[in-house]
């Protein structure tokens, strides 16, 4: 079956050229030297080593520039590169084999017009350039015979797989499902029934309810692995009471930060800035107890995150100083100067001076270098434990020789306080293994341990009058709840009966609108779900922990179809099942080619131009 080059719409050829060409290039392919002129076999087409060998540089290339690396050729196999560069080579040449079995084809009209659209075989003036052609397919080590064939499969084979994934549209019935269920919201009242509710008391429950309530919830009485971890540590508050700060170092810091201690009187300041002095009058005499300040920023288009100032002194307001600095808090000043032009300031807060002597700031000046220190002190004592751990020394060694700390701990993830609060030793705790060489590790505010598992206890169980009292608890929990709900089913076939929620002494909540993402806090996770499943003017009891929730639905409300968003939503659904449909049938059909031409395996020559790579 011929097609015109009419056929056939320019999009479509520039895409099939685009790809085509970004294949061939800049990869440096030879020919593969020997007998072997494929790699695979599909009916009557061939996969050729060239082919497969320009295809799998490519997505190596392309990988590498990813990674910022070379791949070599075993880690390209090792991440399967290429199985899917063969997969995807016999997939297309499967498709070229069903396209010439049924007679699909394309004439040299189409080909040489493609031809001549091809940047990169066009000359200065634009047009068709015969040795810029074969110069770029000398580069490649194609013949002009053969990249023609292959534009001629390509177009072919798009052409099948148009046919194949094209108009795949779903019933609206379809859509109206989805949109349905996405869409509809219920309206509904509630009720909490609690312990204040219950019609009798508590049973007390016997030794044998509580062993086997222990029994079936043995989980929640297991205590995790424990990491039995001995360490020796060393932070920053452990020697900072031991560091010698002189006065002299303290009195050099107080005038380095001098600025700091001895604050300014400041204004919290706004600015709206006027292109003219006339504009920024008129805009303040409009100000008054009908038009605001905020009223006037929005006017120009602003928020007063945009005009704020923040804290300021005089020196940072220039001439303006004067006038912001006698405005009391809320009063709006101007025209005043400002380096952008004359403008309108608000004084939002006073800020005193504050002057701090140095005698009032000593003690956090010492505690601040005494801390510092601490840290150095840390940096050199760390080389030595890790030369004396290296040397064969213990924690326990290390604790008497240094200003370490020795500790021990039960550790398990979610252990919390002291030396466990510590990212960097949960982390390290974690990965610890028995046999572990003890080494100096960091922790986040300067200081360092050193850690040694000593043995692993697995998950066991607590004795269960070490956890008596949590069993009591857990059972009348479960008891509560099971008394509650039989009392609900009860009142909700009351409510059926044309009860209202006051009459049977509760106090009603009312929900509208709530769709099946809503979130609803302190009501238990299933009651949406149970909402959803419920038909208008149904009743049921949802059961919490230790409560139960009673539900009544007034209401359902379908989508709303006249919804822009319902509408691009449908859309967005009907393109994601067309596209799903489009995708299952191309592999189906790719599959079904495959089975039925046979696909032969040329494993030698594929070896040869993995080899070639390397």
């Amino acid at each position: 079956m011929a097609m015109g080059k009419g056929k056939l719409s320019k999009t479509f050829i520039w895409i099939l050229m685009g790809l085509l060409i970004v294949g061939l290039a800049g990869f440096g392919a030879t020919s593969l030297s020997g007998t072997a002129r494929s790699v695979a076999t599909v009916g009557d087409k061939e996969v050729s080593t060239d082919a497969y060998l320009r295809t799998l540089r490519t997505e190596i290339n392309a990988f590498a520039a990813q990674a910022g690396r070379a791949v070599p050729m075993s880690e390209a196999q090792m991440l399967g590169l290429d199985r899917q560069v063969l997969a995807q080579l016999v997939t297309a040449r499967g498709l070229d084999n069903e396209a010439a079995r049924i007679g699909i084809s394309v004439g040299d009209d189409v080909v040489a017009d493609q031809l001549l659209q091809v940047p990169s075989f066009q000359g200065a003036d634009g047009s068709f350039n015969r040795e810029a052609y074969s110069f770029a397919l000398r580069n490649q080590g194609l013949s002009e015979s053969e990249f023609e064939e292959q534009l001629r499969d390509d177009t072919a084979r798009t052409i099948l797989q148009s046919a194949l994934i094209a108009g795949n549209t779903l019933p609206n019935t379809y859509i109206d499902t989805l949109l349905a269920y996405t869409g509809e919201t219920r309206d509904f009242t509630w009720a909490r029934l609690t312990g204040s509710n219950l019609q009798t008391g508590l049973p007390e429950p016997s030794d044998a309810d509580l062993q086997s309530y222990y029994d079936d919830n043995i989980a929640n009485y297991t205590l995790p692995e424990l990491r039995d971890i001995t360490y020796a540590w060393i932070t920053p508050e452990m020697l900072v009471d031991t560091v010698e700060v002189d006065e002299d170092t303290l009195r050099a810091a107080y005038e380095e930060r001098f600025d700091e201690f001895n604050l300014p009187e400041r204004r919290l300041v706004e600015r709206l800035v006027f292109s003219t002095e006339d504009a920024a009058a008129d805009a303040a005499a409009r100000l008054g107890d009908d038009f605001t300040f905020e009223a006037l920023v929005a006017e120009r288009g602003l928020a007063l995150a945009d005009i704020d100032m923040g804290d300021v002194t005089r020196d940072g307001l220039g001439d303006a100083a004067d006038g912001v600095f006698a405005a009391e808090p809320g009063e709006v000043v101007g025209p005043l100067p400002s380096s952008l032009g004359p403008a309108l300031y608000r004084v939002n807060a006073v800020l005193d001076a504050q002057s701090t002597p140095f005698e009032d700031a000593r003690p956090d000046l010492r505690g601040e270098l005494a801390l510092d220190r601490a840290r150095r002190v840390i940096e050199t004592l760390a080389q030595t434990i890790d030369d004396e751990l290296a040397a064969g020394a213990t924690l326990e060694e290390i604790a008497n020789t240094t200003e370490a700390e020795l500790g021990q701990i039960d550790w398990y993830p979610g252990a919390d306080g002291a030396i466990a609060a510590y990212d960097a030793f949960r982390e390290a705790a974690a990965q610890l293994d028995e046999g572990d060489f003890p080494e100096v590790m960091q922790l986040g505010d300067g200081g360092v341990f050193a850690m040694r598992l000593n043995r692993i206890q697995p998950p066991a169980p607590q004795a269960l009058d070490e956890v008596i009292d949590q069993v009591r608890q857990g059972w009348d929990t479960r008891e509560q709840t099971a008394q509650l709900m039989a009392q609900a089913e009860e009142l909700a076939a009351s409510l059926v009966n044309g009860n209202s929620f006051e009459d049977l002494g509760l106090t009603p909540q009312p929900e509208t609108g709530l769709g099946r993402n809503a979130q609803i806090a302190d009501l238990p996770a299933g009651l949406l779900s149970a909402v959803f499943e419920m038909g208008v003017g149904d009743t049921r009891a949802v059961a919490g922990i230790g409560e139960v929730i009673l539900l009544r639905l007034d209401a359902i409300t379908p989508v709303d179809r006249s919804d822009g968003d319902i509408e691009l939503l449908a859309q967005a659904l009907r393109n994601q099942a067309s596209n799903s449909i489009a995708e299952d049938l191309f592999r189906a059909f790719a599959t079904d080619v495959q089975q039925r031409a046979g696909v032969e395996i040329n494993q030698p020559a594929i070896n040869a131009v993995h080899a070639l790579i390397q």
